[in-house]
């Protein structure tokens, strides 16, 4: 019988969170069932396969509530008990906090998945951004480093940033978040315009201030060149006017799905994606979305934060330039819209790579292999074992 895993995630799950049902639905050998506390607008998860704590109404806000407060939800206790799962795996730092109790009531064994800023920002700034999340994430990370199974991150960079917060070197690996390239399949020509196109959310480590700069110097050489941006965040409205004022050709979608943003990157001739580090310390994972582009075949722009560079080869599947690099950002772009060589060299190569380090068909039996590592036996849920963590190495 296939064992069923816990996928925990406090909001299933928000519109930019692909990342996670994609993974969790491409597991072979376990099956997953996604545990959180409310559903939120964006992409939905298989209905017979989800438990959340608050339905919308009265009770399920107090139910909610009461669960934040103090951990503990006798009924979700039960809908999960009754799963007999072999493990949680819960999304980011701060959802691997919240579910702590949970995971010690069921004796689950904890994996937790640190993508981003959940182990890059300032530990003042978390405490300070009025999210309980980030503030369990704060201060019951004592307890998640003693008691959790296993942490992964998304990149070599997140890996170097949780052992500098100090959890156990044995007990942390990097296990990149894979697409399928089955989905991701590049146009069958070269695009016609010169289109850049950014995909991601309007926030500070996203870099699109810079972005918007480079691409003024871009359209002084290249009055045809036009950016497209895809996506939301706080800093749009900032951005719509910062590029009017420098009177850009650029188009400002917002929320797209999934389909459509495959089709803008069958239209662009290059991906842009121009991370900084944020002032509160905030740092890209390993975007996907650069990924996706690699595998449409789309030469990539990006900087040295982070780990950007771990996906993308500078001068062999795109271009890495440093960070809030205006002068180097708009050189890149102006060299691959112009020359088609170049880009064909870029596209071959990127498409190479990415298959070959980042398909999720691969990695998934990466992950699988960690699940059963640490996963409690079958037999225990009758024996009702208690859960110690053991060291399973690094990848």
């Amino acid at each position: 019988m296939i064992p069923n895993v816990v996928i925990y995630h406090e909001d299933l799950l928000t519109y930019s969170e692909t990342f996670i049902l994609n993974q969790a639905e491409a597991l072979a050998h376990f099956r997953p069932y996604y545990v959180g506390t409310r559903r939120v607008e964006g992409i939905a998860t298989p209905a017979d396969r989800t438990i959340v704590l608050n339905g919308g109404d009265t009770t399920g806000r107090l139910s909610e509530l009461w669960y934040k407060a103090t951990g503990f939800s006798p009924h979700l206790d039960t809908q999960i008990r009754s799963l007999q799962p072999r493990l949680m795996h819960a999304h980011f730092g701060s959802d691997g906090a919240m579910a702590l109790p949970l995971a010690r009531r069921l004796r689950l064994p904890l994996v937790v998945t640190f993508h981003g800023s959940d182990a890059t920002m300032h530990d003042e700034h978390l405490l300070a951004s009025g999210s309980l999340r980030n503030r369990r994430l704060v201060t019951k990370r004592p307890q998640l480093i003693q008691t959790g199974a296993l942490f992964i991150a998304v990149s070599e960079h997140i890996r170097a940033k949780l052992l500098a917060k100090g959890f156990p070197a044995q007990r942390v690996v990097t296990q990149y978040n894979g697409i399928d390239t089955s989905v991701f399949v590049p146009a069958s020509g070269p695009a016609d315009e010169p289109l850049v196109l950014f995909v991601g959310r309007h926030v500070e480590k996203k870099g699109g201030q810079y972005l918007l700069r480079a691409m003024h110097a871009v359209q002084q050489q290249l009055p045809a060149a036009r950016l497209v941006l895809i996506g939301d965040g706080p800093l749009r409205s900032q951005l719509e006017e910062l590029s009017a004022q420098l009177g850009l050709n650029s188009l400002f979608l917002g929320r797209q799905t999934p389909e459509q943003v495959r089709e803008w990157m069958r239209a662009a001739r290059v991906f842009c994606l121009p991370s900084i580090t944020a002032s509160n310390g905030d740092t890209e994972g390993l975007p996907t979305v650069i990924l996706e582009a690699m595998a449409m075949g789309l030469p990539t722009v990006t900087t040295d934060s982070a780990g950007n560079p771990e996906a993308v080869t500078h001068g062999q599947t795109g271009w890495v330039v440093p960070e809030r690099d205006e002068a180097g950002l708009a050189h890149a772009l102006l060299t691959l819209l112009e020359d088609s060589e170049l880009r064909r060299n870029f596209r071959a190569a990127a498409l190479d790579d990415v298959r070959a380090r980042f398909d999720s068909r691969h990695l998934i039996r990466g992950l699988e292999d960690l699940y059963g590592r640490v996963m409690v036996p079958a037999h225990a849920h009758s024996e009702r074992q208690s859960y110690a963590p053991g060291d399973v190495g690094s990848t």
